[in-house]
């Protein structure tokens, strides 16, 4: 077999072990397409369903995440006891028709149950001995993970403020609150939402800088430590010699 049929061999298990890790429990890839899913269903499903199924979708992405970063025993009891409470939640919001206190308990349980789940994967990154596509796929799903967490911190304190969030803009909704969370965590920044209260604009200045810092640290730094196997089958090496 020539090295060209056997790198395309490699290349083609190298992808196959990829599409793999979307649809395996124990990868981050599945995290990934889940926190993708919640996102499309906040900002596309309309009507007082769409609150209660993003927190049934959310408990579900947060509970395999923390299956997948191996969570230590305290916090999987303690993120049990706030999914149970964010399950009622979601079921309550369904029986008492959108009632602003509910939909305040919904979106506070969705923040932090957001909250808890990058953490935990940050602590196993950290400690993993090599920087490899599971290290990548953790690390962008944290990284999608806090701009949800704070997109319903964001909604939580449109129910419980007496002005509306975004002052002349309005309430908000959970679509706007997901768009103006990812554009303030990428510091992007439009500029055509903008909280009108101290407490929005202080966490917005806080998302902010978690998303520079988290790329520029956690992010470049894993870019810069990872090495790829080559089509030879061996990973480069800052010598140029052997597998690293």
């Amino acid at each position: 077999m020539s090295d060209v049929d056997g790198a395309d061999r490699e290349a083609q298990r190298s992808i196959h072990r990829l599409l793999r890790s979307f649809r395996s429990p124990d990868s981050f890839g599945l995290v990934l397409v889940m926190i993708v899913v919640t996102y499309v269903l906040a900002v596309s499903v309309p009507g007082r369903w769409a609150s209660s199924l993003v927190l049934l979708a959310q408990i579900v992405t947060v509970r395999v995440s923390l299956h997948t970063s191996r969570a230590s025993s305290v916090l999987r009891t303690t993120s049990d006891v706030m999914l149970a409470l964010a399950g009622l939640a979601a079921i309550g919001n369904l029986v008492f028709d959108s009632d602003d206190a509910v939909l305040a308990v919904v979106f506070l349980g969705s923040s932090m149950l957001a909250f808890i789940a990058p953490f935990s994967i940050l602590r196993e990154i950290i400690f993993r001995h090599t920087v490899d596509r599971e290290t990548m796929l953790g690390v962008l799903s944290a990284y999608l993970f806090f701009g949800m967490a704070f997109a319903f911190t964001y909604r939580f304190i449109g129910h419980v403020q007496t002005e509306p969030f975004f002052g002349a803009g309005g309430e908000g909704t959970v679509p706007q609150d997901m768009f103006f969370s990812f554009v303030t965590l990428t510091t992007t920044g439009y500029g055509n939402l903008v909280p009108a209260a101290s407490l929005g604009q202080s966490l917005a200045v806080l998302e902010a800088l978690i998303g520079q810092l988290f790329l520029v640290t956690a992010v470049s730094k894993l870019v810069n430590a990872w090495r790829p196997v080559q089509r030879g089958g061996t990973a480069p090496t800052d010598e140029g010699g052997g597998p690293a």
